[in-house]
This record gives C-alpha cells, structure tokens and sequence, in this order.
C-alpha cells in the first residue's frame, strides 16, 4: 500500500521533471537522481526472513510446504530449499526432502521465475517442532561463518540451480547406514545452499559449491570401498 506523502513527494519530484528543459542535460541527471532516491525511499524495508520463518514456526500444528511457499514470496526457492534440507535431516524423510529439493534445482536450472510443485508435494506437513530446531542448530553453524561481508549480491539462479540439482539427488540416494553421515553431509550441503539464497551471499554459496563437490567424491570413494568389499565376500 503506497502512503499519501509517497504519492505526494513523488507528483513533485514528477513536476519538476517535467519543467527541466530538453537540452539541459545536467539539471535532467538531478531531477533523475532526485527522484531515484524519492522511489527508493518509498520502498518498505523487506523483513528479515529468519524472524519471519521464526514467526511462522512458533504457531501451533503442522506447517504444509503451501504456506511457506506463501509466506516466502520472492524468496521462495532459497526458502523451499533451506527447509528440504532440514528435513532431510530427520531419519527416514531425507529421499522426500532431496526430491522436493530436486525439483526446484531443475526449475532454476532451467530459469523458471518461481517454483512450482505437485499438489502432493505441495500439501506435505511437516512437524514445526523439528524443523525449528534443525533451523536452530543450522543458524548457529551459519553464525560461525560469519554474517557480515558480501550480503546483497545477486547470485546466477541456473548455476545455483544446477548446484541444487546435483547435490538433492545426493540428498535422495538411498545410502546405507554404514557410511557415515551419508545423507547429512548433503543435506546441510543444501541448507547452506537455501541460506545462501535467501541472504544472497556468493562467499556461502562457493562453500556450499566445495561441500557439494567434497559429498561427490565421499559418497563416490565410499561406494567403491562397498563394492570392493562385496567383491571380495562374494569371491
């Protein structure tokens, strides 16, 4: 909603504008920057958006993917991403955290503006308790990298999409239990990349980029040492 003085300072700074004349190039930069900053300054600050995932976690109930995606608005790849990492923490959801996930690296890949999911993905509760606290612990390692420095700068949606893509199908592989950490060493890979998103910080998502390039070559050492084993019981 646009507040009357907005409206107000806006039609003056218009009217002056409009009383530059054609050739004064100078005088028409001014009353260009002059109304920038009056446009800018009528912008309502954007809301931290863990306050406001806070916020929505403390109700009561369950929360469907639906209304995160509703609360997200423009940030609602970052923010589809950081909570299908979380729950790919939890034993035994982590295939339907990297599927959820799967699906939207493959849209930014692709270049899609905004996400989209299947009704039945969509409609997915998850349990707030649990996705608080994994957004807890995950806030604290983020607090250990450090919140300062690169903020606000734009990252390419198709790279990090392709990133997503990768290391959500790490996420969905069904690892046995015998290597360790193998579906968590992705997940946070995603969380990291969701937290990236959403703060627009290049130096998280080059850390998420060597996580992910550091789970490939784990889980693939790893399942060579498995076949070897198998191998050799089986000789």
């Amino acid at each position: 909603m646009v507040s009357p003085e907005f409206r107000i300072r806006t039609r003056r700074q218009v009217s002056r504008l409009a009383q530059v004349m054609p050739g004064s190039s100078p005088s028409l930069r001014r009353a260009l920057a002059r109304m920038r900053s009056t446009l800018l300054a009528g912008r309502p600050p954007a809301p931290p958006f863990f306050q406001t995932l806070h916020a929505l976690l403390a109700q009561e109930g369950d929360v469907s993917l639906d209304e995160l995606m509703a609360t997200a608005g423009e940030q609602t790849y970052g923010l589809l991403i950081l909570v299908s990492g979380l729950i790919s923490f939890i034993p035994g959801v982590s295939m339907a955290g990297g599927l959820v996930a799967l699906i939207l690296g493959l849209q930014m890949a692709r270049g899609v503006p905004r996400p989209w999911l299947p009704r039945r993905l969509a409609s997915l509760h998850l349990h707030r308790g649990r996705v608080k606290e994994g957004l807890a612990r995950f806030e604290g390692w983020l607090a250990r990298l450090g919140r300062r420095g690169d903020s606000g700068q734009p990252l390419n949606q198709r790279w990090m999409g392709v990133m997503v893509l990768w290391t959500a199908f790490l996420t969905a592989l069904p690892v046995p239990p015998i290597i360790p950490m193998g579906n968590a060493i992705p997940a946070a890979t995603l969380c990291l990349l969701g937290a990236a998103l959403l703060e627009e910080r290049p130096a998280w998502a080059w850390i998420g980029a060597l996580g992910m390039l550091g789970t490939t070559l784990y889980l693939g050492l790893s399942a060579r040492l498995l076949w070897a084993g198998l191998v050799r019981l089986m000789a």
